[in-house]
């Protein structure tokens, strides 16, 4: 993938989780998706040198597909909750282990509902109206990539592509690539695409119900 250019004006609004996942530099990370595993962690996501950042688990006796992102040394970081029966398979990402609408950080919902192309709207919690986005991603499925975008801009602030791997093709497992912009909250970045990773997933299983029934 291209070098991402930096995207000044996302920092001038500040980190979005934590000032702790903006750097000054790139960030190169992978995120492993974890399949055929009676474990609850879902994904593990490692930095370019392969130190583990982020680990990502199924939230405890969670009947909804509720997700929740460690950093390295176990602390919960946000809770991903997907709200059920919408058109937009929106999502709510919230502080810590809450799912408490006091702790909510951002929604996530598709652009629209029939898609060729995953589109995503990310709307901060503070942005009530949702008038506007103020980030937006924007999905391949059959490529498995993405770009996430500050608001409607054209710049990207992260990409997202899927690396293949023996164990890609054999054993079920996923890897994705992910390059961040300095000054952009990696953190966000990687709930987004677990996010659109569930998503894709579910909208898969989905179709493949539709056809067998």
């Amino acid at each position: 993938m291209a070098e991402i250019p930096n995207y000044s004006n996302l920092a001038q609004s500040g980190p979005v989780i934590s000032p702790r996942f903006c750097v000054s530099h790139p960030v190169h990370l992978f995120i492993d998706k974890k399949a055929f595993t009676l474990r609850s962690t879902r994904y593990l996501v490692t930095s370019a040198d392969g130190n583990l950042m982020f680990k990502v688990e199924k939230f405890p006796l969670s009947f909804h597909g509720t997700l929740v992102v460690l950093d390295a040394s176990g602390n919960p970081v946000i809770t991903l909750r997907p709200k059920k029966l919408t058109y937009h398979s929106r999502w709510k990402v919230f502080r810590g282990e809450s799912t408490d609408e006091k702790d909510l950080i951002f929604s996530v919902k598709r652009s629209s509902m029939f898609q060729i192309h995953t589109k995503l709207d990310v709307f901060l919690a503070s942005n009530t109206s949702e008038e506007h986005c103020d980030f937006k991603v924007k999905g391949t499925y059959l490529e498995r990539s993405c770009d996430i975008f500050a608001g409607n801009s054209s710049t990207p602030i992260a990409q997202m592509d899927k690396k293949m791997t023996a164990g890609s093709i054999f054993l079920g497992k996923d890897k994705f690539r992910v390059n961040v912009s300095p000054n952009v909250d990696y953190a966000m970045v990687v709930s987004l695409i677990i996010i659109l990773e569930e998503i894709a997933m579910s909208t898969q299983q989905n179709s493949s119900s539709s056809i067998n029934t």
